[in-house]
This record gives structure tokens, C-alpha cells and sequence, in this order.
């Protein structure tokens, strides 16, 4: 029983070791997210539960991002009670957290300079939502704001709501965007309606729609960048 317990041990130690030899960088996803389990069971190691973790998730991180404790504990893998899954929770919330920073550094001039941002905040969701980056005149972001959530096919935005949001945080630019959790990203004829609305409805108020920025999972579609704006 002790070398059994020894072994496993050894196994939950190297991806610390290689972290202090190499840096976070060199480490696997699964090596990564066993360092946040920490210990596995007697039977199986931290890095085995987190393996299981992603192959539960498809191996993709803004699904499991996308999750709340209830959601990893559905799972029921054993070792991997509720306490480790607010763990993992609460880790990935700090790296969404630190690309909001990361975003608020960033002169944002087109999709490719927030569409990253962008899907991972929206593209894990498996509900329509619609958000909002307010931009001040340097083309910096000031917020992010989901405004309105939906089902899982349509959400309803409201250009007063935006709007309004956009003068209480003195924007002088927006970005919106909404997820499509079908994963397609191609825009629907409701999609280019509100954003001709918006668009007329911001110059008013000398505010400029710059974009609408569909994402999923995988991808995003740009709707300056297709023309549609």
C-alpha cells in the first residue's frame, strides 16, 4: 500500500518540478489543471482526474471555462468532489480576469484585436447572449457588459439599453457581440437589422458602432470585415 501511495505521490510532484525547471509554458493543459486539483486519490493521480476532466469537456477549455461547480461535479469523477471543482472554477475565472486586463491595454482598432477576448467570454456559453465593449476616443476598452441573455437559438438587445450603458460609461465607441452556440457564425437577417438600428441609433449621440462580432467556439464573424456593417 505505501508504494502504491508513493507512486502516485511522485506522479502528482512532476508537473510541479517541470513548472520550477521550465516555466508554466511547458506544461500540458491536463499538467496545468492537475497543479489546481493538487492530490488525487489513492488510486489515481491529480493528473489522471484532470485528463478525465478534459476528455469530459472535449478537451476544450473555454467549455470547461464555460462550467460552474455543479456542472464539473455532474461528471462524477471520482476525486473530484465540489471543493476542487470551485478550485478550478475560481482559476479559470483569474485567467478570463487577466484577459479583460490584457484587453484593456490593447488599442482596439478591428476584430482581430479583441475577436480572442471576445470568444473567450462569449464562446463557451450555451445560451445566446449579447455584450458590449465600450471604448473611450483612444480606442481603448473602458467595459464589458453582457446586456441581455437569451435561449439557445435568440437573445433580444435593446439600443436604448446599449445606448444608455454607453453614456453612463462616456464611450465614444462600441464593439457588440453575441454568441452562437449552434457554432455558426454567419449572421442571421434579425442580426444585420440591429445592427443598422444600433449603428443609426449611436450616430446621434456622436457614438461609432465599429463592429458586430459574432463568435462560437471556434471562431467569429466580423461584420465590418464581411462588408455588412
Amino acid at each position: 500500500m505505501e508504494s502504491t501511495s508513493i507512486k502516485y505521490w511522485l506522479e502528482d510532484d512532476q508537473p510541479r518540478k517541470k513548472l520550477l525547471q521550465s516555466g508554466p509554458s511547458s506544461l500540458s493543459q491536463s499538467e496545468l489543471l492537475a497543479l489546481i486539483i493538487n492530490h488525487g486519490t489513492r488510486n489515481r493521480s491529480a493528473l489522471q482526474l484532470a485528463k478525465e476532466l478534459l476528455q469530459s469537456c472535449q478537451n476544450d477549455l473555454n467549455k470547461l471555462g464555460g462550467m460552474g461547480p455543479r456542472d464539473i461535479c455532474h461528471f462524477k469523477i471520482k476525486g473530484l468532489g465540489e471543493a476542487k471543482a470551485i478550485g478550478i472554477c475560481a482559476a479559470l475565472e483569474l485567467g478570463l480576469r487577466r484577459n479583460m486586463v490584457q484587453a484593456q491595454q490593447t488599442v482596439i482598432r478591428s476584430a482581430a484585436d479583441i475577436h480572442h477576448f471576445l470568444v473567450s467570454k462569449l464562446g463557451h456559453r450555451r445560451q445566446e447572449v449579447f455584450a458590449v465593449v465600450f471604448l473611450n476616443s483612444a480606442n481603448r476598452l473602458i467595459d464589458f457588459e453582457i446586456v441581455s441573455e437569451g435561449g439557445i437559438n435568440t437573445t433580444v438587445a435593446d439600443p436604448r439599453v446599449i445606448l444608455r450603458k454607453a453614456l453612463v460609461h462616456e464611450a465614444v465607441a462600441l464593439i457588440v457581440s453575441h454568441n452562437h452556440p449552434s457554432g455558426q457564425t454567419r449572421p442571421s437577417e434579425q442580426d444585420l437589422r440591429l445592427t443598422r438600428r444600433l449603428k443609426e441609433a449611436a450616430a446621434l449621440l456622436d457614438i461609432r458602432l465599429l463592429d458586430h462580432i459574432i463568435v462560437g467556439q471556434q471562431g467569429y464573424c466580423s461584420l465590418a470585415e464581411e462588408g455588412l456593417l
